[in-house]
């Protein structure tokens, strides 16, 4: 069971896999190499963090505004 991925690790893997290809394909040719591709897969994973702790925080604020109208 330790390796179970939660809901939430699914989808920052998924999304970072995704974001990293995007940078990936649009990467010149002379500028791909093993280097370039591990700062890019650590700040998809970074940047995926970020955006989804801060798209969570800005949801859950909304819903206690909408909680405390009610």
């Amino acid at each position: 069971m330790a390796n179970q991925h939660t809901v939430l690790e699914g989808i920052v893997e998924s999304v970072t896999t995704d974001l990293y290809n995007q940078w990936v394909v649009a990467l010149p040719q002379s500028e791909k190499t093993e280097e370039k591709f591990k700062s890019l897969q650590k700040n998809a994973h970074d940047t995926t963090l970020f955006i989804i702790q801060n798209f969570m925080d800005r949801f859950n604020a909304a819903a206690e505004e909408l909680k405390d109208k009610e």
